[in-house]
């Protein structure tokens, strides 16, 4: 099998919006950024860093994913230049082919089963795990070129779910990816779950997860909130939306309308830089934000609608 990484490149400071980006594709997200290399060089590692980086331009820096040849990379990069242009991020997207044996052995040996909260599981499908007490097990595929659910901001919102999902509760995830927040709902015991995504090949995976971990879950393409209906005259008790700062506040002012009163609200894919001015735009239209979470400079949030 080939195949072929999407390598992006941008100035620094973009690195981590254009990281979170790629994330929505695929968790197992790559980056090359060498502006703290001066700082290594103040510890005692500072020697073994290679010649070319010391010279690398520090000012410019870049994230990669891989998909697989079952796949078709032009979607993918179209994906992700819609994207970046409606967050006026400048970027070049680059291309490559590798083979099967020079992916493999570039990242799956990174993936294990990871525990995220109490109980959530997040098992690649390759790996043998022993099931405890009180485990939910969900199995995902990197090699569907969508990650395994283990990336911080990931892990941040399924806390949140794992301590606020109710059986019962209606869930919408907006911006889905590869479904993981979905199926975690379903899996906690949420009625009714659904997905929705810009991306139709990013449904289609939703699909797949979804009956690859046996859950029954109403995935379709939508532009944010576009095409999201209130199923049975029901609003939503809890919605996710693991996108970028940028998305969160332009949908603030409309995403109460498919929430109940006291219903919650989870977002993500915030850096901590921004997580001030995306709650104050979330308390402006109508929240009350409870509780935030944080890891490796990521952000998640709990609010509530009033």
């Amino acid at each position: 099998m080939k195949w072929t990484q999407i390598r992006v490149t941008c100035k620094t400071e973009h690195i981590d919006e254009v990281a979170a980006v790629l994330t929505m594709l695929d968790t197992g997200v790559m980056i090359e950024d060498y502006s703290d290399v001066l700082t290594s060089l103040r510890t005692v590692y500072g020697e073994l860093i290679d010649e070319k980086i010391l010279r690398a331009d520090k000012t410019i820096a870049s994230a990669s994913i891989y998909v697989s040849d079952k796949k078709t990379a032009e979607e993918d990069v179209d994906f992700i230049s819609s994207r970046l242009a409606s967050l006026g991020i400048k970027a070049e997207i680059a291309t490559a082919e590798l083979e099967e044996e020079d992916w493999s052995t570039a990242w799956r040996k990174f993936y294990k089963p990871t525990k995220i909260g109490k109980h959530i599981v997040i098992v690649p499908s390759w790996e043998k795990y022993e099931k405890q007490d009180g485990d939910i097990i969900i199995d995902m595929d990197p090699g569907m070129a969508f990650g395994t659910g283990t990336h911080e901001t990931t892990r941040l919102c399924a806390t949140l779910l794992e301590e606020n999902v109710k059986s019962g509760d209606y869930m919408l995830d907006v911006g889905a990816g590869s479904g993981i927040l979905a199926i975690c709902a379903y899996r906690l015991g949420a009625d009714y779950c659904a997905a929705c995504d810009i991306d139709p090949v990013a449904v289609k995976t939703e699909k797949e997860n979804a009956k690859r971990n046996g859950c029954d879950i109403d995935c379709f393409v939508s532009d944010l909130l576009a095409s999201v209906k209130i199923k049975d005259g029901r609003k939503y008790d809890i919605v996710t939306a693991n996108i970028v700062a940028d998305i969160i506040i332009r949908m603030s002012s409309d995403i109460g309308d498919y929430i109940r009163d006291g219903g919650l609200l989870v977002v993500s894919g915030i850096i901590d830089e921004r997580e001030a001015e995306v709650r104050s735009a979330l308390e402006k239209n109508g929240f009350d934000c409870e509780k935030s979470l944080h890891d490796k400079g990521w952000c998640a949030m709990l609010c509530r609608k009033k």
